[in-house]
């Protein structure tokens, strides 16, 4: 049986990026209504301000988000997804290895022009 890797769009379906980027501006509209006072007893013309500012920043909170996380997905190779890492993945492929022009010998014995 042959596994496949997984595709972008196996990544994140598209409803799900979008689901995501509307909860997250649902929260930021929601949190900018509480902010100014909406929910308490003030005058028209701020409740009315407060609703007009809340979708501003609801809007600006979508589309960030969605292009946030759309560009964030394009940096992840699918095929790396299901690829096994058995060790940790900011080390060298061949740590055992000198560096180009250094002397193995010395940093063992001190002397580093050895």
């Amino acid at each position: 049986m042959s596994h496949e890797s997984p595709t972008r769009r196996d990544l994140m379906k598209p409803l799900q990026l979008l689901g995501l980027a509307f909860a997250a501006a649902l929260f930021a509209g929601i949190v900018t209504l509480v902010s100014m006072g909406f929910f308490q007893q003030r005058a028209a013309g701020e409740a009315e301000r407060a609703v007009v500012t809340a979708l501003v920043i609801a809007g600006i909170s979508f589309i960030a988000v969605l292009l946030i996380v759309s560009l964030l997905l394009l940096a992840v190779d699918p095929a790396q997804v299901t690829k096994q890492i058995d060790k940790p993945v900011l080390f060298d492929e061949k740590p055992d290895e000198p560096e180009q022009g250094e002397n193995p010998d010395a940093a063992a014995s001190g002397n580093p022009k050895a």
